[in-house]
């Protein structure tokens, strides 16, 4: 290509809306540019990068017998509705109305239309296992979109499901795709890790997510130093070590706390450590409150309660919420006291194995001291309710947890027959007995993980593509039309190689050129000069380590060759 010709308007200054690095050089190096919030055009050299990243998914989609299919994105309101989740979605479903005043929506993801498909065609266990894909546009209208492609209202996304007569060809489905989502990430020169997660709105048992590792991701993940137990934040449990009781238990205790309302303030008053405390916390749901017990120095883990409670609506309530319909002080809130008739109560499984604990008495101005969780409060449920934090015991081995920021990339999700199940897909089993079938889902954000590549590959000057997924190969960069000539026969050898390469045949100053070289980032810049071709060479920038190298007229085809073929290389290598 030529750069001439190339639709890519590069920008000196970075746009004020851009909050991250990628959304910046994304803009700045004439990638994309805003149509709306949250929804881009992407221009040119981001389209050979998006088509590059859907060739690699293709390629391994279609290696474990992924067949690829065009689902519809607008998706008629019955199937939303049979499967219980036109109201789940909520606002960020975009709906609309047809001139019948039919409701439709614009797909944020196809677990029913692909189900209702697979429901109408498949009759017999002979039918199965099945496993359909799609690479398209998803709409989801985020109440804030931010950080460009990486939280949009319109992106490109895989995914695939798999249809399964059972849990062990689910289970291989899974595997396939775990395999599959290793090599992909790894072809595209990524650095990420699988993590444990929680599946949210898709559903299922069984989630785990890829996550790229970066600074700007929205994602915490805890991981261990010693094997190879990672999770997302939202699902990541530990092992804590917690003193045994003493040989003497003491008799609860009223201790008056005057003006002791924070867990801070109760600690410093009494002297205790905030480990020795239970703070009582009520949560609005949509079957009434729930009391939540942890330690002082624990936070709640609102996933995690939100998949023992059910239902959609999950919020803290106000102190003043909590005085007024259960007539319980601000800042004085326990357990003891409160009526399991009449309020869930759940305690983190940390608490049930506490001693000589500090709550509030339900009375202002007042603690109990010395409560033994299992002999002084009221009937309770003990489940995993804490998040997890850095610096704990791995819950697989004697290691410690270590946490990182990540961008999530891709999720494969089990999801059993929680779609089947809803929308009738059955199938008949060798003994001619109706079945649901069992069902799996997997995704990646195709546009996203362009955004996260950049994240994890650029410098002051601009991107570092990793040469799978780089929009060129090469970069041929004359510094005047003195040496058009030069640079004109190495553009036809090199493409007759096979070698995508990007011609600067602009009229523009060198240093404009070189400025524009490292803002798009192509993996290998061949300088053309007067200098280098009085001694027959040219000059070699490799952009992803910034060494430079000369390479004779007569080398440069072999040479770029052999060090592109060696980088493709090295990522398949890895995937392997």
């Amino acid at each position: 290509m030529r750069q001439s010709m190339l639709f890519a308007p590069t920008l000196r200054e970075t746009p004020a809306e851009a909050e991250i690095i990628s959304h910046k050089l994304m803009l700045r190096a004439g990638m994309i540019r805003k149509s709306a919030a949250g929804v881009y055009t992407y221009l040119p050299l981001a389209q050979r990068v998006l088509t590059k990243i859907s060739r690699i998914v293709r390629e391994e989609m279609d290696r474990e017998n992924g067949q690829e299919l065009a689902l519809p994105i607008v998706q008629p309101a019955e199937i939303w509705r049979e499967s219980g989740r036109w109201d789940v979605y909520g606002d960020e479903m975009f709906r609309l109305t047809d001139r019948h005043n039919r409701e439709f929506c614009l797909g944020p993801t196809h677990e029913e239309i692909i189900t209702t498909i697979v429901k109408n065609e498949v009759r017999s266990y002979r039918d199965l296992p099945l496993r359909l894909y799609q690479i398209q546009n998803k709409y989801r209208d985020e109440i804030r979109p931010r950080f460009g492609l990486m939280r949009g209202r319109e992106f490109i996304m895989k995914d695939l499901y798999s249809f399964d007569v059972d849990e062990a060809g689910l289970e291989e489905s899974y595997q396939a795709m775990y395999r599959a989502y290793n090599r992909i990430f790894s072809r595209c020169g990524l650095r990420f890790r699988p993590v444990e997660a929680d599946s949210g709105a898709i559903g299922g048992n069984s989630s785990q997510e890829f996550m790229v590792l970066a600074e700007a991701g929205e994602a915490l993940i805890l991981y261990c130093d010693s094997c190879n137990y990672a999770a997302n934040v939202e699902k990541a449990v530990s092992v804590i070590s917690q003193a045994a009781a003493d040989n003497e238990i003491k008799p609860m205790e009223r201790v008056a706390t005057p003006e002791q309302k924070t867990i801070d303030e109760v600690c410093s008053f009494l002297k205790i450590a905030p480990e020795q405390t239970v703070k009582t916390l009520f949560y609005g749901t949509d079957f009434g409150y729930v009391a939540v017990l942890v330690r002082g120095s624990d936070q709640v883990n609102e996933i995690k309660l939100g998949n023992i409670v059910g239902g959609n609506k999950l919020y803290l309530a106000s102190p003043e919420e909590i005085q007024e319909v259960f007539g319980l002080p601000v800042g004085y809130v326990g357990p003891i006291g409160l009526d399991p008739a009449k309020v869930r109560i759940l305690a983190d499984t940390l608490v049930e194995g506490m001693h000589q604990v500090v709550v509030g008495a339900n009375e202002v101005g007042f603690h109990y001291q010395y409560v033994e969780p299992q002999r002084d409060f009221p009937k309770v449920e003990y489940v995993d309710l804490r998040t997890a934090c850095a610096g704990e015991r791995c819950p697989h081995c004697q290691g410690h947890l270590l946490e990182a920021r990540g961008i999530e990339v891709g999720q494969i999700f089990k999801l059993g027959t929680k779609y089947s199940k809803a929308l009738g897909a059955n199938f008949l089993d060798e003994k001619g007995q109706s079945m649901p079938i069992i069902m799996g889902c997997y995704g990646i954000g195709i546009s996203r993980t362009m955004a996260a590549a950049i994240e994890q590959n650029y410098d002051e000057n601009g991107i570092k593509w990793p040469m799978a997924i780089a929009p060129y190969q090469v970069h041929l960069v004359p510094v005047s039309a003195d040496q058009l000539p030069v640079a004109e026969e190495l553009y036809r050898d090199l493409t007759a190689q096979g070698v995508e390469v990007l011609l600067d045949d602009r009229n523009e100053r060198p240093g404009v050129k070189f400025k524009d070289a490292d803002l798009i980032g192509i993996p290998i810049r061949i300088t053309i000069g007067p200098k280098g071709l009085a001694q027959g060479e040219v000059e070699v920038r490799f952009r992803q380590t910034g060494e430079d190298a000369r390479w004779s007229i007569g080398e440069v085809v072999q040479n770029a060759v052999k060090f592109i073929q060696s980088a493709l290389k090295a990522t398949e290598t890895q995937a392997l």
